[in-house]
């Protein structure tokens, strides 16, 4: 590294690109920042190049509106206008899943919306219910329902937004009956004779439909919807976010492919030979609210070659320190061991790497990039990460 001293350990820094629109030649406008990065000798071979997942998914224009939605589930479910649908589990969210519940309710303008909410928390962390109150309840059946609630119970800690009342008034504003269950059973909604079912979910959706099937067969998952065709992913509606106009913006398409040709557009521009992946949210739980941050089916949606079989491992330093010191080494004494260790292969079950569990090297770098960017709030969707390869 030509600008940075031998001092600096791994870092990761943010590169400002100005507004991405719909049809922007995107891997053209990164390498020509990438260029200035690597004159200003801040570009060296092994980097990261991070992408955010939602401007790759703008420049391609991967929009879906809410009629598509609308016809995906009428079709895929085969349902008609008074059908009754059933949505197991969705998140508690306006960016993912307001939207996405709009869409389903004009499949069934003059039928019903069953909503199942998991309690005390959704899958990633959102409150549903006041968990002091959820020890309290005593389920009929195994449900709660909405209207044995005070508006109170269902305020989200953070955004102050009653979920559940809100999906309700979504469902009725597209002219369907609506009913809000709480459990957390999948099974639970099938007391409410669907005529389809949607497991909404984003982690668990194969078990949640797998466990569903077994009983009732015309159910299928959010990645199955809007996942063929021009506009679509191949997570269909997993990784989708709300955009303006009515539509909604999937995760981006060949997501790999698109971190291949970068690459070799870098190499070709800056002579340097870096890895590039495409980012969705950070795989992390907030301390404070305890909301596990990753509503993206994954932290990662494409990457280059560089990544395979690659994990974040490494001796426990304290450890190691102590020992030496017990031992009465000098600190010089001390750091050569360390580097000594460090140039070992050692067994899984090696006392040295207590603490250390290996992890993906991308889904850190991807965590790592998502706290930097900050989901693009900072303007940088481009994050060089140096040091972890």
């Amino acid at each position: 590294m030509s600008k940075l001293p031998a001092y600096i350990g791994p870092l990761a820094f943010g590169v400002k690109m100005g507004v991405i629109l719909p049809g922007t030649d995107l891997a053209a406008e990164i390498v020509a920042a990438l260029q200035k990065v690597a004159a200003d000798g801040l570009l060296d071979d092994k980097d990261v190049i991070c992408v955010t997942e939602s401007v790759v998914a703008r420049a391609q224009e991967n929009y879906v509106t809410l009629e598509q939605v609308a016809a995906e589930v009428k079709n895929k479910l085969k349902l008609a206008k008074n059908s009754r649908l059933a949505v197991v589990f969705p998140i508690a969210s306006r960016n993912r899943f307001a939207m996405i519940l709009e869409g389903m309710a004009k499949a069934v303008p003059e039928g019903e919306v069953i909503v199942q909410l998991s309690y005390p928390c959704d899958e990633v962390g959102n409150q549903i219910l006041s968990p002091r109150l959820a020890e309290k309840l005593t389920p009929k059946d195994g449900i709660i329902s909405l209207e044995e609630l005070a508006p109170e119970d269902c305020l989200h800690p953070v955004t102050r937004i009653n979920y559940p009342l809100m999906y309700q008034e979504i469902i009725a504003a597209q002219g369907a009956k609506a009913k809000i269950i709480f459990a957390n059973d999948p099974l639970a909604v099938l007391k409410f004779a669907p005529d389809g079912v949607i497991a909404a979910d984003i982690h668990n959706r194969r078990h949640t439909k797998e466990k569903i099937s077994a009983q009732f067969a015309n159910v299928i998952t959010l990645q199955e919807l809007c996942n063929e065709g021009k506009n679509s992913s191949e997570w269909g509606l997993l990784g989708s976010n709300m955009s303006a106009g009515g539509k909604i913006k999937l995760a981006p398409q060949n997501a790999g492919g698109f971190a291949q040709e970068l690459q070799q557009q870098i190499a070709a521009a800056t002579g340097k030979k870096v890895e590039v992946l495409v980012y969705g949210d950070g795989a992390y739980k907030d301390p404070s609210t305890g909301i596990y941050e990753l509503a993206d089916p994954m932290p990662v949606f494409g990457k280059t070659a560089g990544f395979q079989g690659r994990f974040r491992e490494g001796i426990k330093y304290k450890y190691v320190a102590d020992i030496c010191y017990a031992e009465g080494k000098s600190r010089e004494e001390i750091e050569a061991a360390l580097a000594e260790q460090n140039l070992k292969a050692l067994p899984d079950d090696q006392m040295l790497t207590e603490g250390t569990t290996p992890r993906r090297i991308e889904d850190i770098i991807a965590s790592l990039a998502d706290l930097v960017s900050g989901s693009a709030d900072a303007g940088t969707p481009v994050i060089v990460v140096k040091g972890f390869l």
